[in-house]
């Protein structure tokens, strides 16, 4: 950085190659048709031809050449290019008409001639192509000084060939017509005129596509040079078709013809702008600007020669000449006259500018500097002052190395490097964040727009410590937790990836530990979320203390937590899992130690999971296996510590798998509902049918629910949205055929089992039975709800004005597991029963059990004394079906009587209408056909396929 004007070397913008190729065919048949003239073409007629049909073929390519690329390119330039097109046309027809009389016709070319017209039509449109390729003036005063150079340029140039060549040539030729003596000076003229704008369109051509201009340029001044030397009087006498001058026609129509294509294009844009500059030298070129400005002084010598010239000769001074020479001082003083007006504009304009910025560098509260190319400040605004407390004077003259951090140093060489190599148009500036040396010593984190200057660089600069300071602050919020101040998930979890990707990616011993707080939900309903809000404070603070510098500490969110313990290189799995086992299990002491909150001491325990970084593993599953292990640790009685087993995984994979099985058969119709008859213990009259649902596995074998949702997630998901959804099913289901069978005469009451929960589920609307009811056209009184009394969570008033809700439409309703909970008694004292079903769990060792004899029958004491029906669910066996009916028990449910039954099976029971009650004698044959007595639940029962 102390010398940045070595960074200045740019690239080179590299020739196309077939550009280059073009150059050499374009070289190579100059130089051949050059040889060929040179050497007389080897015949009299073969220099004929190649003299004027050659020259004819040239100008016709250059004509064609420049008339298709004016068609295929739009810009401002498209007319200088039709023009061209037209100019080099003329000058073929004038050499095919030259090459019809000497070759054709053979004869020699009379004057004048057809083909003077086609030669005096070629400098016209030429002269006004490079009028249009002419940078344009801005002002009237640009206009006037152009007119006024081109005329300083013809004058001039006039009065030198006038008194050369020209007046003696309208002296000799004074016997001959005014058409031969008027042909005769018409050219001379017309490439004085063409001259002037080549000589004047050199100083004032347009930036934009040079390579073409100049091109173009090039090839008019050899036409014009070859059209002087064809009409003095030494090379005219002894001019033939096919000399060497027609090597320099030939050669000027072939540069016009290569002018448009020859150009290098850039990767974007047309003529405007579409040119690959190269990038802009900072060295001046004194000779080249300082000659547009001794045009005019030029010309007045140009005019001085002429008149020298007949003086010396001593001749008298032309009239021709006298008048020229006048008209050319006159627009040299006019000129200068206007370019002084023009001056003292111009020096009134910057000087106001030049205050107008000054100001505002000096007014601005940034800091400009610029820098020469060696490295060395050479001005410094006064904003310097305030903003790195330093005075500009002092730091003018300083290396700017000196004054940036070391460690940002070589940041900020590589990135003036990169921008001083890229090419201005491409990347006028570029930014640059630093930290820079104030007056006090402390570095201020400063922001540099840069830009080019004369080799050098301009820095406006301004102190953004204030912003950097938010911007890490917002990033450690972004990172960490508000309450407690440890990382949150986004960054444990980038601090793990970090651990599997970098050294220790291979090391087994690094651990993650998830960790959850066991009754912090009590806390919060207890004593406030502010107490608990206190007690996650406590809780991340021992964390934080228990784990190593290079360990991570984090909240995960609510009461869960997380540490990351590194590995220490070994390779003993056994001793690292028991060093983290303890490490977890000192955490959970810890952490289940009282907390002194308001007061008083409170208490939580810890459960935590461990997942070890196993080869190959994401960061994404090592922290799941740490999940998952602290669930069952919680699942396993919790305030205890689970590492993570592959089963674990297993178990859930399994678990996902039967839920997406109950979601597909939900779906597709892969369920069938069956009912069970509920038998009248005193006759065998069937009574109701409870609808239960089964599921058709791909053996054609049917699961209860039960069965199926055994193996799901856990008991509160299999309350959860598959079992809501296949209560939905389960009800709408049994409403619609229980319908069916009123309408054929079957009039026999459903029951469906449902929870509370889902009775008050607000997914369920509050109408949706009583909908159900009149849709299907099933009388209320048809319909029995059997209330599962499970969950101590529903609120009873809710419940309560549900269930009178549907009472009042003729539901019935049913108190399931009746002698299964500890809320029975409370819900049979406060909800709407009319029946009373008793738990199979009481009806299984009804017969065996005198003690639960004695509980049975005073559950059915309650019911009679209450005037309620009672059903004994789970009657499987004879011996139940007389003891039941001996306590009072009025109907029962289970196998002594029945299994489930499809539609077709129930319908032929329901036209028996009851079953046989065993008593003393032996039990008959069932209806339906003869099924086997399984103990057990009767909804964990496989059936046949229907």
């Amino acid at each position: 950085m102390s010398a940045p004007g070595a960074l200045l070397s740019r690239r080179p913008v590299p020739r196309g190659g077939k550009s280059l190729v073009a150059q050499l065919i374009l070289a190579l048949v100059c130089g051949g048709y050059a040889a060929g003239a040179a050497l007389g073409w080897g015949s009299q007629q073969l220099a004929l031809i190649m003299g004027d049909f050659g020259l004819s073929a040239a100008a016709l390519l250059a004509a064609v050449s420049c008339y298709l690329y004016a068609r295929t390119n739009e810009s401002r330039f498209r007319p200088a290019w039709l023009l061209f097109a037209f100019s080099s046309l003329m000058a073929s027809g004038g050499n095919a008409v030259w090459g019809w009389y000497e070759v054709v016709l053979g004869r020699e070319m009379p004057s004048p001639s057809p083909a003077d017209l086609f030669f005096l039509c070629f400098a016209p449109p030429a002269i006004v192509g490079l009028l249009v390729l002419a940078k344009r003036p801005v002002t009237r005063a640009g206009w006037v000084c152009l007119v006024l150079d081109s005329w300083l340029i013809g004058g001039s140039l006039l009065t030198l060939s006038w008194s050369l060549a020209l007046a003696h040539t309208a002296q000799s030729e004074g016997g001959e017509s005014v058409a031969h003596t008027a042909l005769s000076l018409a050219y001379p003229l017309l490439d004085i005129v063409l001259v002037s704008m080549v000589l004047a369109l050199h100083f004032r051509r347009s930036n934009a596509n040079r390579s073409a201009i100049n091109t173009a340029i090039a090839a008019l001044a050899l036409t014009v040079l070859c059209d002087a030397l064809f009409t003095s009087p030494l090379f005219r006498e002894s001019y033939r078709s096919g000399q060497l001058l027609d090597a320099g026609w030939f050669a000027g129509s072939l540069l016009l013809a290569y002018a448009p294509w020859g150009a290098r294009r850039a990767l974007h844009g047309g003529d405007g702008a579409g040119y690959h500059l190269r990038a802009p030298r900072h060295h001046s070129r004194p000779i080249t600007g300082s000659l547009p400005a001794l045009t005019p002084y030029l010309a007045a010598a140009v005019c001085t020669l002429g008149i020298l010239y007949n003086v010396i000769d001593g001749r008298r001074v032309d009239r021709v000449v006298v008048f020229t020479a006048c008209t050319v001082v006159l627009a040299l003083v006019v000129r200068q006259g206007i370019m002084l007006v023009d001056n003292i504009a111009l020096t009134q304009e910057l000087a106001q500018k030049e205050n107008h910025f000054r100001s505002l560098v000096q007014g601005s509260s940034d800091v400009i500097m610029i820098a020469a190319p060696t490295g060395i400040l050479r001005y410094v605004s006064p904003a310097a002052t305030g903003v790195y407390g330093r005075e500009a004077e002092d730091l003018v003259g300083s290396e700017l190395s000196t004054l940036i951090h070391p460690e940002d140093l070589g940041r900020v060489v590589h990135e003036v490097r990169r921008f001083l190599a890229a090419p201005p148009s491409e990347e006028p500036t570029t930014r640059i964040e630093c930290r820079f040396k104030s007056g006090s010593g402390e570095w201020l984190n400063v922001e540099s727009t840069v830009n080019r200057h004369q080799g050098g660089l301009i820095l406006n600069s301004r102190d953004v410590t204030e912003r950097v300071r938010l911007q890490a602050q917002l990033q450690h919020n972004a990172e960490h937790d508000p309450l407690t101040d440890l990382p949150n998930r986004a960054l444990f979890t980038q601090r793990v990836r970090q651990a599997l990707a970098g050294r220790r990616a291979s090391d087994p011993g690094t651990a993650v530990l998830f960790i959850d707080l066991d009754g912090f939900k009590a806390v919060n309903d207890s004593i406030g979320h502010q107490a608990g809000d206190e007690l996650l404070i406590q809780a991340a603070r021992r964390l934080q203390d228990s784990v190593r510098a290079g360990d991570t500490a984090a909240r995960l969110g609510g009461d869960e937590f997380a540490a990351l313990i590194l590995g220490d290189g070994g390779r003993d799995r056994s001793a690292r899992e028991y060093q983290v086992h303890e490490i977890a299990d000192r955490l959970r002491v810890t952490l289940s130690k009282p907390y002194r909150i308001g007061g008083s001491d409170v208490r939580v325990a810890a459960s935590i999971g461990v997942a070890f970084a196993d080869e190959g593993i994401t960061p994404t599953d090592l922290m799941r296996n740490a999940d998952l292990a602290m669930y069952r640790a919680k699942a396993g009685g919790k305030d205890r510590v689970e590492l993570y087993a592959p089963q674990m995984q297993a178990d859930v994979v399994r678990r996902a798998e039967f839920a997406t099985k109950l979601r597909t058969a939900l779906h597709d119709g892969e369920f069938a509902l069956l009912h069970q008859p509920v038998v009248s213990l005193a006759d065998g009259r069937i009574a109701a049918v409870a609808a239960q649902a089964r599921w058709r596995s791909a053996q054609g074998i049917l699961f209860t629910p039960a069965e199926f949702l055994r193996v799901t997630d856990s008991a509160e998901a299999a309350e959860g949205s598959r079992t809501a959804e296949l209560g939905r099913w389960l009800l709408e289901e049994a409403v619609e055929q229980a319908a069916e069978r009123h309408r054929a005469g079957r009039e026999v009451p459903v029951s469906v089992r449902m929870s509370a929960q889902r009775l008050l589920d607000r997914a369920m609307p509050r109408g949706s039975v009583e909908a159900l009811l009149t849709r299907h056209g099933l009388p209320s009184g048809a319909l029995v709800i059997e209330l599962a009394d499970s969950d101590p969570r529903v609120p009873f008033d809710e419940l309560e004005r549900r269930l009178v809700a549907l009472r009042r439409l003729g539901v019935r309703i049913a108190l399931d597991g009746f002698g299964n909970g500890y809320a029975a008694i409370s819900a049979l004292r406060r909800l709407p029963v009319d029946v009373l079903k008793l738990d199979r769990g009481l009806v299984e060792g009804v017969v065996e059990s005198a003690r639960l004899h004695k509980i049975t029958s005073g559950l059915l004491r309650i019911a009679n004394d209450l005037g309620m029906q009672s059903v004994a669910d789970g009657v499987d066996l004879p011996e139940q079906v007389v003891v039941l009916r001996g306590m009072g028990c009025t109907h029962g449910q289970g196998m002594a009587f029945s299994g489930p039954l499809d539609e077709y099976r129930l319908r032929r029971a329901l036209v028996r209408g009851e079953f046989p009650v065993p008593g003393a004698a032996p039990l008959p044959a069932l209806a339906g056909g003869s099924l086997p007595v399984r103990h057990g639940s009767n909804n964990e029962t496989r059936v046949p396929p229907t």
